[in-house]
């Protein structure tokens, strides 16, 4: 990976309270990559998500995005860096009293000059970009759920982010809807030109569109590599999650005493 990082995340780590939730990631964003960040749920990878985002600052180690590094920013250049980046929420978190447009148009009225026939224009064409700018009109509430995540997507990308950031964007999609969404997230951001961090547990859809896969078990990075090399990685947790196996690391019971214990059955003749 020689072309400069978008972000670096060194030694980091972070806890909730007393709570550790990860543990000396390392993690690099190329710039104009598409890259996922996969594992099971509880494992840490929003946590990373929102630190990338800035959202949450290290307990230890260094994030690095975009040129700047997040702990050493103030609350105005905080802001300032956020600007720069586009964010897709897991069920899209669309302002439901603002129609399609209005919720387009919110950055461009928030964080620009920009006269309104421009925002018009501006907002209706990032709506075209997903292929809703016939429901411009519309109510959040009037939206299926696959074209309120394509409303989000347009949202996201209003003011032409560096950086775009996906918080599981396939959850709760139709099969239809899923791939809609998959292939705008590569053509988007090859077409404007900018980097883009999935987080997912979503095998299928997920390898084969990034470039490059993190994957996160207990709060670590325990593989990482272009799609083809994380399904042969030979690490065992990932094989299993790839494969969708019932049997392996991730153990199907809960660990529990004996069943005859649990039943009284222990020690009868």
């Amino acid at each position: 990976m020689a072309d400069p990082a978008v972000a670096d995340i060194e030694d980091l780590t972070f806890a909730y309270g007393r709570t550790q939730v990860l543990h000396g990631i390392d993690v690099r964003i190329p710039r104009g990559k598409v890259v996922a960040v996969m594992g099971q749920s509880g494992c840490g990878k929003t946590t990373l998500l929102r630190i990338i985002a800035a959202a949450l600052l290290p307990s230890g180690g260094r994030a690095r995005v975009l040129g700047q590094v997040t702990g050493d920013l103030d609350r105005d250049g905080l802001y300032a860096l956020r600007r720069r980046m586009g964010m897709l929420f897991q069920f899209g978190a669309l302002f439901t009293d603002m129609t399609v447009f209005d919720n387009v148009a919110f950055q461009m009225r928030e964080h620009t000059d920009l006269p309104e026939s421009a925002i018009r224009d501006l907002a209706l064409l990032k709506l075209e970009a997903v292929g809703l700018r016939g429901a411009a009109p519309l109510m959040p509430g009037e939206l299926s759920g696959g074209m309120a995540r394509r409303v989000a997507l347009a949202r996201a990308i209003a003011l032409d982010p560096e950086l775009i950031l996906y918080d599981e964007p396939f959850t709760g999609l139709d099969p239809i809807a899923l791939g809609v969404i998959a292939r705008l997230v590569r053509q988007l951001n090859d077409s404007l030109g900018a980097t883009s961090v999935i987080v997912t547990h979503d095998v299928a859809e997920t390898l084969p569109l990034v470039d490059y896969v993190y994957f996160m078990a207990d709060g670590r990075v325990v593989a990482q590599g272009t799609p083809a090399e994380v399904r042969r990685t030979g690490v065992p947790f990932v094989e299993q999650f790839v494969s969708g196996a019932t049997d392996g690391p991730v153990p199907f019971h809960y660990p529990a005493l004996g069943y005859d214990a649990d039943l009284g059955l222990a020690g009868r003749a």
